[in-house]
């Protein structure tokens, strides 16, 4: 079991020279990182696998366990974990570290695959929501009878509110509202404003003096001329 185990070590270190690290001798204890190829967006995933060899290796399956881990989820640790056991099992009797370590690579790029997936499910499903959102501003709630007659309800009632209001104010400005006497006890501008405009209209006539240049002119009947006049006798003056 021995040169077995030196020789997969050699070619191990020769396979991984950037990630395999010897962590002890006796027993023979490694560790291998392993890093997805890039997805689309230059995410990876990464783990550390950690194994050390049983003294009946490869007959028996080595120990193993994740060591470190990045941008995984706890799901999928526990299915590196099984796809380790399901390999280990099914090669027992030959050396198979880069056997497992080639189907964690495998698995952790199809783990990529599904952050993919999952990534554009989640933007198509918030397309659709703002596609609904938008969808619902413009056509509003389906009017049903039932949303109909919570609507109306609610209507009636602020209409009502609003009646009252406008009531009680009009109630409120006509009890306010001042009669004439009431305002001429309250205020005593208004006992001279009618002589104070008087006044100022008096002192601002303007005459026009052209009415009067034809004057000479008129044929005026002077009433003292008429034999019948009578000042005592208004209709003396009334003729047939």
């Amino acid at each position: 079991y021995g040169e077995e185990q030196r020789n997969e070590l050699e070619a191990l270190e020769s396979i991984y020279p950037d990630s395999f690290t010897v962590l002890s001798e006796n027993p023979p204890s490694f560790t291998i990182t392993v890093t997805s190829e890039a997805g689309e967006n230059d995410e990876t995933v990464q783990t550390t696998l950690k194994f050390t060899y049983s003294e009946k290796y490869p007959d028996e399956a080595p120990l193993y366990e994740i060591f470190s881990q990045e941008n995984l989820e706890d799901n999928d640790v526990s299915d590196i974990l099984k796809l380790l056991a399901l390999q280990a099992e099914e090669n027992l009797g030959m050396v198979m570290i880069f056997t497992l370590v080639t189907a964690v690579q495998e698995k952790l790029n199809e783990i990529v695959d599904q952050i993919k997936t999952r990534r554009e499910e989640e933007k198509k499903q918030k397309e659709k929501e703002a596609e609904e959102a938008e969808k619902q501003l413009f056509h509003g709630t389906p009017v049903t009878i039932e949303n109909f007659l919570s609507w109306k309800a609610k209507f009636d009632a602020e209409l009502l509110e609003i009646k009252k209001k406008r009531m009680k104010e009009e109630e409120q400005a006509g009890k306010n509202k001042l009669s004439g006497k009431q305002l001429f006890e309250t205020d005593h501008n208004l006992d001279t404003s009618d002589i104070q405009f008087l006044e100022d209209a008096g002192n601002n006539v303007e005459v026009d003096e052209s009415l009067f240049q034809e004057m000479d002119d008129l044929e005026l009947e002077d009433d003292e001329d008429d034999p019948d006049y009578n000042p005592a006798d208004p209709e003396s003056d009334l003729t047939d």
